[in-house]
């Protein structure tokens, strides 16, 4: 029987450069680069990574935005990130992560505590920078 639930599948977020977007979220998400050499021989316009089995995040270059025209002015969102894209992660992941970026010298926010999300109040989480300004929330659940 087909599993129709709703999920996530991807988000798009526009990048000045996808391999160096890449690059950024492997090293420090761990996450999974997809496409990389289709999109450096030119067969495929962005390359992604992966976040999960079932969740991408497409890295998608300005250059695209002029054939974003499949609806009315999508074309003009490029360069403007959304507001914000939250990871959850297990309690030894998120204290990994947040080392790995104070080493890179990728400022980090201060700890907020039982924020609410997805799976109810998290733990703990922050927020940081990609290098293309997409802001990104790190957090655990209990």
């Amino acid at each position: 029987m087909a599993d129709n639930t709703a999920r996530l599948d991807h988000v798009v977020l526009w990048v000045r450069d996808p391999v160096a977007a890449a690059g950024f979220y492997e090293k420090n998400l761990g996450f999974e680069p997809l496409r990389l050499a289709e999109y450096a021989a030119g067969s495929v316009s962005f390359p992604s990574v992966r976040i999960d089995d079932t969740t991408i995040l497409d890295l998608a270059p300005h250059s695209m935005a002029a054939r974003m025209r499949v609806l009315p002015g999508a074309d003009a969102a490029a360069g403007h990130p959304v507001n914000h894209i939250c990871v959850s992660l297990s309690a030894s992941g998120f204290d990994a992560l947040r080392a790995r970026l104070q080493e890179q010298s990728v400022p980090v926010s201060e700890l907020s505590y039982d924020s609410y999300g997805a799976r109810g109040p998290a733990e703990r989480s922050f927020y940081f920078g990609d290098p293309d300004g997409n802001v990104i929330e790190a957090r655990h659940y209990a």
